[in-house]
């Protein structure tokens, strides 16, 4: 077997293999020994197909799977022995000549890649970014407050509708009467809340049900019926308040810290002021530190000024895809992927360079992190670490999941050790002008 590299003028390669029968005689002899094992020809038992009727209509198509099987191999073999740094997959090229399997027993397989780029770039303290910090509002504290202590709190009866109280009815018309029938105010809008604004236990006032809830399972809820029977119902109701709840916050006592923090690491409003200011201020690092990636980014891939071997890239893209994009499609959304291969490419060299390296461990920190997060979504702020342990191990055995864990890892990793070798600023912003800050980021 014999490779020969051809360099391009347009930032590709092309490579010639050539494989003769003595690379793939003894592949072809075993699979087509496999076919006549199992072949099923009417006027032979299975198994007993002469090899020379075997060979007269199988040899050919197994000649050239073998044989490209073997060039393609390699092929990768050969690039990686090189250490030859190439973007994307390799493609059959279109200066590929046809090939003889039936007369000719040497076989030239052209394939084509895209080089990859070398990446130099010089960093020193010129070279300056911002990191922001971002200042915790009184809205946020609010917010924060009012949610956490949503998780303790309970509902207790009121004397009058304020807003976004829970009201228990009875929905009585001509056809029929639903009695505890229930109506959230906190999920209504502004607009809806205004005719039961003031009411009290007692009042009565008409309704039409399809305009209080548009969601037809909203509406079946509330009557208490199946959806396919609402077409036969009226909607013009007469609603009778029976029950007005408000939530209420718990008391801020002894038995509440203890519950609320059976660590004890809180204990008492002052504490607890400090703790939500801290949970705020984890949040809002994290908005930061992604900031500070992304310009991290942008300020490398500009400096590297890297050349891709964009018509091969969009070749590859189409191939790949199998005919699920038009090349028109590819074209729209082209700049964007260049721009992601170009930071990928940046990466793998410092990567490299840098000898980064991600462990098992620290992948396992960081999917215990995601599932304390999606726990936490959900109002479980405490999860007992055998099972924050075996949800973190089902999101990596996962292959896909698996592999953002690694690339965001990665990712991080790079930026953490390129940061000293730049100058890096301190800023405070509020959140507004944090937001500001990150429009050009937005798609």
């Amino acid at each position: 077997m014999n490779i020969v590299r051809e360099n391009l003028d347009d930032l590709t390669s092309l490579l010639k293999v050539t494989v003769g029968e003595a690379d793939y005689n003894d592949a072809v002899d075993k699979t087509l020994r496999q076919y006549k094992k199992k072949a099923n020809i009417p006027g032979f038992r299975p198994g007993m197909v002469p090899m020379g009727i075997i060979n007269k209509m199988y040899r050919r198509s197994v000649v050239a799977e073998e044989a490209y099987k073997m060039a393609s191999n390699a092929c990768f073999d050969y690039l990686e022995k090189e250490k030859i740094n190439h973007i994307g997959d390799l493609l059959p090229s279109d200066r590929q000549q046809p090939l003889d399997f039936e007369n000719n027993t040497e076989h030239e397989f052209v394939f084509e890649f895209g080089v990859s780029p070398e990446v130099k770039i010089e960093l020193s303290a010129k070279d300056k970014l911002t990191h922001y910090t971002i200042e915790v509002s009184e809205q946020m504290r609010e917010g924060y407050r009012k949610s956490f202590l949503g998780k303790f709190g309970r509902l207790v009866d009121v004397e009058k509708v304020e807003g976004e109280e829970a009201l228990t009815v009875t929905l009585d018309s001509e056809a029929m009467k639903v009695e505890e029938a229930y109506v959230g105010l906190v999920s209504m809008g502004e607009e809806e809340r205004k005719p039961f604004l003031g009411k009290k236990v007692g009042d009565q006032m008409d309704v039409n049900i399809n305009e209080l809830y548009k969601n037809p399972a909203q509406r079946a809820a509330i009557l208490h019926v199946k959806e396919e029977e609402l077409a036969g119902i009226a909607p013009e109701f007469k609603l009778t308040i029976t029950k007005i709840r408000k939530f209420a916050e718990p008391e801020l006592n002894e038995e509440f810290f203890k519950m609320a923090f059976p660590e004890g690491n809180v204990k008492d409003e002052k504490e607890l002021d400090a703790w939500i200011d801290a949970q705020i201020s984890k949040d809002l690092a994290r908005e930061s530190d992604y900031l500070f990636l992304l310009e991290m980014r942008d300020m490398l891939v500009k400096k590297a000024n890297l050349t891709l071997p964009e018509a091969f890239l969009k070749r590859w893209l189409y191939t790949i895809n199998e005919g699920k994009f038009s090349m028109e499609d590819i074209e729209k959304d082209f700049a964007g992927f260049v721009e992601m291969m170009k930071w990928n490419i940046i990466q793998k060299h410092y990567i490299q360079t840098l000898e980064l390296n991600v462990t098992k461990e620290e992948a396992l920190e960081e999917a215990k992190a995601l599932t304390r997060m999606q726990f936490a979504q959900y109002g479980m702020g405490t999860v007992a670490d055998d099972m924050l342990a075996n949800y973190a191990n089902s999101i990596l055995e996962n292959k896909e999941e698996s592999r953002k864990i690694y690339e965001k890892l990665y990712e991080r990793k790079v930026v953490e050790a390129l940061t000293p070798m730049i100058k890096v600023s301190e800023k405070s912003v509020s959140v507004e002008e944090f937001g500001k800050l990150t429009e050009k980021y937005r798609g």
